[in-house]
């Protein structure tokens, strides 16, 4: 059952095209905002039900009788479901109709939330956090390209960015709110609430985003191909060492400030926060117009704000000026890449590329805790920036490759 995406709000619908990938015309200047925001809110939901663990952490331990790494653990869990899940299970459901893949993926999320919510067991909590991750997985690997689908295709960047800031939303906010909102009424009301937003948010999806086709078995590129289409392994490698970087230095944020007498490392990262939200905004703006430049734009100025916390950490006023300029940098570039990648896998294979990315991006953020801990403990905190600055340097340079491949952009 498949509603053309005729039906989207505004009444200028973009005309179908092959595949039912939207054209532009003359009646479609405009985004489709009702379901670009529900995409938003699914990505929004995802990330705080993968990270609300961590921040119930003391609560869940008593409850459910056992000590605080195991709640920890819930977190791990999720993470590795949504690892192992996303390449598999993105390849086995490319044929069914998009919406549906949705639908699925966030029902099985309400319902973790649920049994997460009602569960006195911590084996069965574990379990259902398993079941969020593989849906969660799936999700990450559908959801910026369908965003990218619904939009004509001279405003795809800025469809990417709406829909990937819901993950910058429930960082910066989602997540802190939560947590504060958990800790009034509880841990199994919190989970309980977020339940009932997937649960709103299915209907939302059901009434208000149109469905788009599946890939048919003989348009079906395999994922080998995928994998090595021209430009592809180009934005992996960016998305790899970008990651490495970033979180050699992330993870380890507290230390690295308190070794320069910044005692609350709170504060710093609310402006690590600020400045992504002001990222994902700019990179809305030039996505479309100016991809080529503002993705080596973005990575240089990673690679340039790690190297200046390197060299002047030491000054309170360039540890904040240098920490916002890494959130803005950083804030921009996951949308810029994941536009880079749409573009050059093209829409009908970006769930394909997309779970790949999802997969990479994880390796990055365990390679890149991993050699922050090592570097932390064998050189000190004040080594941390300098590595991660040359970790995202080795990003920026593979960044020409994949501009290449951006025709016209």
């Amino acid at each position: 059952m498949t509603t053309s995406p005729r039906a989207m709000a505004g009444g200028g619908a973009p005309a179908d095209g092959p595949g039912g990938v939207p054209l532009a015309g003359p009646a479609t200047p405009r985004l489709p905002w009702p379901p670009l925001l529900a995409l938003f809110t699914a990505a929004f939901t995802a990330v705080l039900t993968e990270l609300l663990p961590a921040g119930l952490l003391p609560a869940m331990s008593r409850s459910l009788d056992v000590p605080e790494g195991r709640i920890g653990l819930l977190v791990t869990g999720y993470a590795v479901a949504s690892f192992l899940a996303a390449i598999p299970l993105t390849a086995a459901l490319r044929a069914l109709p998009r919406r549906t893949v949705l639908l699925a993926a966030l029902a099985v999320l309400a319902l973790a939330n649920a049994v997460t919510a009602l569960s006195a067991s911590y084996p069965l909590t574990f379990a259902a956090r398993l079941l969020a991750g593989a849906a969660g997985g799936t999700l990450w690997a559908m959801l910026a390209g369908y965003g990218a689908r619904l939009a004509p295709p001279r405003l795809r960047g800025r469809a990417i960015a709406v829909v990937l800031a819901g993950i910058t939303v429930a960082l910066c906010a989602g997540v802190p709110a939560a947590t504060a909102l958990g800790s009034l009424v509880g841990w199994r009301a919190a989970f309980a609430g977020l339940t009932a937003v997937a649960a709103v948010l299915l209907l939302w999806v059901r009434l208000g985003v149109p469905d788009l086709p599946g890939t048919r078995k003989a348009e079906r590129m395999p994922l080998s191909r995928v994998a090595t289409t021209a430009g592809v392994p180009a934005v992996l490698c960016v998305t790899l060492f970008l990651l490495l970087g970033h979180q050699t230095l992330y993870t380890y944020l507290v230390p690295f400030a308190a070794h320069h007498g910044f005692g609350a490392a709170g504060p710093l990262l609310f402006v690590f926060g600020c400045g992504t939200l002001a990222g994902v905004w700019t990179a809305g703006l030039i996505a479309d117009r100016f991809l080529r430049p503002g993705l080596v734009g973005a990575l240089g100025a990673v690679a340039g704000s790690l190297a200046l916390l390197g060299a002047t950490g030491q000054v309170p006023a360039a540890l904040v000026a240098g920490v916002a300029m890494w959130g803005a940098a950083f804030g921009a570039a996951p949308t810029l890449i994941q536009t880079a990648l749409v573009a050059v896998s093209g829409p009908r294979d970006a769930e394909v590329a997309t779970a790949l990315q999802a997969t990479v991006y994880n390796v990055g953020i365990a390679g890149g805790s991993s050699a922050g801990a090592l570097l932390l403990e064998r050189a000190g905190p004040g080594a941390l920036p300098w590595q991660a600055a040359g970790l995202a340097a080795v990003a920026l340079l593979a960044a020409p490759v994949v501009g290449r491949r951006l025709t016209g952009r």
